[in-house]
Order: structure tokens, then sequence, then C-alpha cells
């Protein structure tokens, strides 16, 4: 199953109302769960959380980035964060069995329907940026609604990625894009000197010499009578929150100043928490395992089972040794093809930086972005493999004692096979795409990495050799004469095709090392 998680920000944290209308439209979609709602009225901002499926969280944010666009007017704006937009940012973050390709693709996606349908300009920043200068958002936001009302269509470095290239004139314009899960946490200081807060935010943002994964702002807050620390951890995993914590501490007690309150602004990981409680408690031994509401809460299964897609290497392969007929040669086959995507994600991530790539940089990124699509497909078909083959198994001891249950069963077992049959297919499918931008990465990409596009192209045909075998297998149990010639000729012209297209990389692979070696 794949999930994704969507953070809008939306310039309105006063009016309950609209706020409540916002949450309305998001829990409008079926199958979207609105997991957490923050507003501030001194921010004069509310931040949502909602996860599902992709598609249904990108129909879910565009219903509320509509309504958002109809109610709220920034030219009677006022607050504390700084805003360009009614709808201010969308990022999209993968949560399980997605990539950040997948998630950079629906961003895109997003701006252009959101664009279309409502005329506000729309930039992409973080994974999906088309500038180095878009990745940070605040570069985006520069000179907020206000300053931007004046640049956009004037000055070509504010020309949106999507949408009128100019701004919307109560909407303003918006942000969206893909990103990894990062933490907003906020420091209310016992003071009111707004200063102070901002000297805090200086010595742990990383663009001021504090940590490199840390994002923030010193802020005053007149209705809580203190000055706030307002930051952003865009890695949790590498810079904890009691480190940063600590940090901010320090630098107030210079000041004079003590840290009053934390506040976290939507959802919080367990094992961020868990982290900050090892840190003050100093437990011999704390661990996701030992929280008891987990096994209750989660229905009463066990918190620490992994999907295949969350196992280590060796922990996949212990699952794969296991005399079971599932995860087999389907999921295997749908994860080699990941890794060989991976590989070309690789090169290409590799022929980015530096004057001698300069040429291909953009190049580089449209292939990286869509084999990190291809890679996300086939991370989630290691799962849907193996599911789909336990249902067909799970089908053969239905009853068939009458005339009418025998029926029945036939027609389960003949729809569930088709299923079986159509996943290796899109292994296939991907893994041939895969293939098509190994070759540009093998062809243009870093040469010290050469070797690597190589390998890519022998785990994908090897990905692609090996679905094949289940797709055919599955064929001779099906009784859908159209489905089965049309699959057969598919997986006959991707398998040929794809021996070329290797033959092609490897050629290509060997030219360049052989250059490289005469060369050196």
């Amino acid at each position: 199953m794949k999930i994704i998680e969507c953070v809008p920000n939306f310039s309105e944290g006063r009016d309950e109302k609209i706020i409540e209308a916002l949450s309305d439209a998001v829990k409008s979609v079926e199958g979207v769960r609105l997991l957490d709602v923050e507003f501030d009225p001194d921010h004069n901002r509310s931040v949502f959380t909602f996860i599902g499926a992709p598609q249904k969280v990108k129909a879910a944010a565009l219903k509320a980035a509509e309504l958002a666009v109809e109610k709220i007017d920034l030219t009677k704006h006022e607050g504390q964060h700084p805003r360009m937009g009614a709808v201010d940012v969308v990022p999209f973050i993968p949560l399980h069995g997605t990539t950040i390709g997948e998630c950079i693709e629906l961003s895109k996606e997003f701006a252009e329907e959101f664009s279309q349908k409502c005329n506000v300009p729309v930039y992409l920043y973080s994974k999906a940026a088309t500038r180095p200068e878009r990745v940070d958002l605040p570069n985006i936001r520069e000179g907020e609604f206000e300053g931007l009302k004046d640049l956009i269509g004037k000055d070509p470095a504010k020309d949106p990625d999507y949408g009128p290239n100019k701004i919307h004139p109560t909407a303003g314009a918006t942000a969206t894009g893909a990103r990894n899960f990062l933490i907003a946490i906020n420091f209310n200081l016992s003071t009111t000197n707004v200063k102070v807060a901002q000297a805090c935010a200086d010595a742990v943002r990383g663009t001021t010499g504090g940590f490199v994964n840390v994002q923030g702002i010193g802020l005053e807050l007149p209705d809580k009578n203190c000055a706030q620390v307002s930051l952003n951890l865009t890695h949790p995993k590498r810079t904890r929150i009691h480190q940063v914590l600590e940090v901010v501490r320090n630098e107030a007690r210079r000041f004079g100043a003590t840290v009053i309150e934390t506040e976290i602004v939507g959802m919080v990981p367990l094992f961020a928490l868990i982290d900050a409680l090892k840190y003050y408690l100093q437990p011999e031994k704390l661990d996701q395992s030992m929280i008891l509401d987990l096994y209750y809460l989660g229905g009463g299964s066990d918190p620490t089972k992994k999907s295949f897609t969350e196992m280590s290497v060796l922990e996949f392969g212990n699952e794969i040794r296991r005399a079971k007929a599932t995860p087999g040669g389907g999921s295997v086959a749908a994860a080699i093809g990941s890794y060989g995507a991976a590989l070309v994600c690789m090169v290409t991530g590799l022929s980015l930086s530096g004057r001698r790539f300069a040429a291909i940089k953009e190049e580089m990124i449209e292939h990286r972005h869509a084999c990190e699509t291809d890679r996300g497909v086939l991370m989630g078909l290691v799962e849907t493999d193996s599911e789909a083959f336990d249902v067909v198994m799970g089908l053969f001891k239905l009853p068939e004692e009458t005339d009418a249950e025998k029926k029945t069963k036939d027609e389960a077992i003949e729809e569930a096979t088709i299923k079986a049959a159509s996943i290796p297919l899109e292994t296939m499918r991907h893994s041939y795409n895969a293939m098509t931008h190994a070759k540009i990465a093998a062809e243009k990409g870093n040469p010290n990495a050469i070797t690597d596009a190589g390998v890519a192209a022998h785990a994908l045909m090897a990905a692609i050799e090996g679905a094949a075998l289940n797709v055919r297998i599955n064929l001779g149990n099906i009784k859908t004469k159209d489905f089965v010639e049309k699959t057969a000729a598919e997986v006959e012209k991707l398998t040929t095709e794809g021996r070329k297209l290797k033959e092609e990389v490897l050629e290509i692979v060997e030219a360049r090392m052989k250059e490289l070696a005469e060369s050196s």
C-alpha cells in the first residue's frame, strides 16, 4: 500500500469557520485521513496534516486549496509568520511504499491543476525545485505577498513554474514540492525581546552556522507576551529535538532568558519522542517494542512487524529463504528492478554538481526524477506481487460442492490470476522504462560512475526476464483469450527490446571505460 502525507499551510489562523471549512474539504475525500489541524492567531496561519493514497491526497489538497483561494484575502492578512499566498505551501511527503520521486511528480500534477483552476502562480520547491535557489522556501517567499506583487512578471528570477506570470490579487502565490518528513517545533522564551529569539535562531539555523538540518526564525508573540524561536528540523534522524533545544537554552541564558514552553506543530514520529525521552531519562533500554499502547491501539498487531520494503536487505533475504511461497520470484524481480533504478538515480545524481556537468544538469535532474518514480513503483510491487499470489492461493480453498459454488470459485480464481499476471507485467514495464534512463546516464553521466550504469542495466534486465517468467506461468492458468494474447505479445516485446537496450547500455559503458583508461 502506498501512503503519502500532505502538510499544507494556509494563511488563516484566526477565523475558525474558515479553518473548519478547510477541514471539511479535506475530509470529504474518501480514503484520506485528516490527522491534525494546528492554527495560531499570532502567526495567523494553519497547518493541516493528512495521509492516504497519492491521488486521493492530491485530490484533498486541491479541494482545500480551491476553497482557501475563495475564502482568504491576503490584502487584509496580518501575522507574524512570513507568507506569500492564501495557500502558502503544499508539501508532499513519502511515508510508506513510495519514493520522493513519486511525490515530486505528484507535486507537479498539483501545481498544474491548481494553477489552471485558480489562476494562481505556483513555484516548485525542495526536492521538486527547478532552480537551485528554489530548493529553500524562504528564497521563493522573499518579499512575501506585498513584495512579490511588484516582482512577478518583471523579474525573470521570479517567473513561476506553473500558472500566470503575475500574482493573484488576493490569493498571492503558492509553493509546492516534495520533501522528506520534518518536525516543526517552536520554543517560547521568557522574554518579549524578539532580538533574543533571533539570536537563538541564528545559533541553531544551518545558514548561520548552526545545525545543517535546521531552518528557523525569531518571532514576537504579543498575545502570549513572549518571543518565540520557530524551527523546522528537516532531518530529525540526524538532528534531534533535544540537541536543538539544549543549544537554544544555552543561547537564551546569555540574555537572562529561558525556554518556558515548547510547541510541536503538526505530527511527530515516535522515534523522535523516544530519542528525547532517552536523552532526558537515560534509561538502560528503550525502544518501540516497549511501548505498550502500540500493541492494543494497533488492533493487536505487533508494532515491530515490518513489511518487505521496510526490512533490511538481510531480513528480506531471510524471508525469501523460508520454505514458503511468498515472497517469491515476482517480489524478488521487483526488488532487483528497484535496485537497478536506484543505481540510475545514483549516476544521474552524481552528474549534477560542478562546471563539467552544467550543460546537462537539467537533463540529469529530469531523468533522475523520472527514474525515482519507477523505483517507487517497483518498491511497491515487491509487496503487491506477494499479496496477489496469496489471494490466488486462498481462493483455491473456497467450497465447490454445488455448480453455483464451483462457478463462483472459478470466476474468482480467474479474476485473481489475471491480477497476479498483471503485477509482474508492471515490473517489466517500469524496469524497461528505468533502462531507458540508464542509457542516458551511461551516455552523458559522470564517467566515474559509468560502471554503476552498467550494473543498473544488468539488474533491470534481470528484473524484466524474472518478471516475464511469472507472467507466463500465470497466463497458462487464464482462460480469457484476449488478455492472454495481448499480454503474451507485450511480454515478448518488452523482453526483446529490453535485451537490445541492455546491450546498447553495456556497449556505451565499455566504450567510456576504454576512454577513461586511455586518458589516465
